[in-house]
């Protein structure tokens, strides 16, 4: 195939590809930083030069997600799976208790990690289907004094997405693992105590994770909670307790800068879901290609699908490698492909993989 720099289109569900001109930037700036003369990568975290890149990109995070001033956003390490018990250890204390949503695999490690810390309780599962779809408001099952109740907003694995904020008894904190959906629609922040994603899927290479958190909520963290997980800690240090990940959040802001000219959020989303829909509407049409996620849950961000039969799934997958595309097989706890259409994934790059779909349903259906 002939792309640009000879470029592949590349739908893994994370590390996942990042805009091209945000790599020729970072590129063109990996020696020599706005004429300082170091790479952002041997700078102090501490010098004007960093502090502006540092300060500039929260900013920009909080103007484009609209994050209001009662919650404070976080630069961490650990990636998503150190939230897990981050969230638990400065939560639960309250009352002992937790509720948890286990919509997919990360939810269930979610709650996994948090029930080493107190009562935790799954309020509403989805294993009984194998995860094809998303729970109502009606099915959860929160208690009234449960400290918070935490949900997956998306699932890389299974292709679902909630569609919904949901709704928490008066005094539960609501959290949401945003992951592989962050940046890609509006949220109502306020709605919720913690939110927190891993860069490497729509937001920069992974590395940094961001945390935004109602600083009325801190300063609760169980007795044995090391300082680094500790968000009243992080929050008084601003996120420097230690150094940060500092090329990380630089990319971040490369992101963040690109997304500006996408229109921001609302943009994006326009964008998001009619890459979806257009691939969702080809597997619907195919006589070969199945996707098992009831529509009302699919995801906008990893399409799984299936031809029903694993020898030929995994030739799709080998035949589309040889295309240029990558990482089209789907996780190898559920077989199948999944196309991972990130914020960075041209509609090109969807168009391209429909294309190549309709010639191998010609040749194998």
């Amino acid at each position: 195939m002939s792309m640009a720099n000879e470029r592949i289109y590349n739908f893994a569900a994370g590390p996942s590809m990042l805009p091209l001109e945000v790599l020729e930037q970072a590129g063109s700036e990996i020696t020599n930083f706005g004429g300082s003369g170091m790479s952002v990568m041997e700078m102090s975290h501490r010098s004007k030069v960093y502090l502006s890149i540092f300060e500039e990109t929260k900013a920009n995070f909080k103007r484009l997600f609209n994050v209001p001033d009662t919650h404070e956003i976080l630069f961490l390490g650990g990636g998503a799976t150190l939230q897990f018990a981050m969230v638990a250890m400065n939560l639960i204390s309250r009352t002992g208790k937790a509720d948890y949503a286990i919509t997919g695999s990360f939810a269930k490690k979610a709650y996994d990690e948090a029930a080493k810390h107190g009562d935790v309780r799954i309020a509403v599962s989805t294993a009984d289907c194998n995860h094809t779809r998303i729970p109502t408001q009606e099915e959860l099952n929160i208690r009234s004094d449960a400290s918070y109740f935490y949900y997956t907003a998306n699932n890389t694995i299974y292709g679902t997405e909630w569609k919904y904020t949901p709704e928490v008894p008066e005094g539960v904190i609501l959290v949401s693992d945003m992951s592989s959906d962050i940046l890609t629609r509006p949220v109502d922040i306020s709605k919720y105590g913690i939110i927190f994603a891993g860069a490497q899927k729509n937001m920069g290479p992974a590395g940094v994770t961001v945390a935004i958190v109602d600083k009325s909520i801190t300063g609760n963290a169980l007795p044995y909670t090391p300082v680094m997980l500790d968000y009243a800690a992080m929050i008084k240090g601003d996120s420097m307790h230690n150094t940060p990940p500092c090329w990380n959040i630089y990319m971040l802001g490369l992101v963040l800068k690109w997304l500006d000219k996408q229109g921001g959020i609302e943009g994006m989303q326009a964008i998001k879901h009619d890459k979806a829909k257009l691939l969702y509407d080809f597997i619907d049409n195919s006589k070969l290609f199945n996707c098992a996620v009831v529509p009302e849950a699919r995801s906008d961000m990893n399409v799984v699908f299936t031809t029903g039969d694993a020898d030929l799934d995994k030739k799709f997958a080998a035949d589309a490698t040889k295309a240029g595309m990558s990482n089209l097989n789907g996780h190898r706890s559920v077989g199948g492909m999944r196309a991972s259409i990130y914020n960075a994934m041209p509609t090109e790059g969807v168009k391209y993989l429909i294309e190549f779909m309709k010639k191998f349903e010609q040749e194998n259906g």
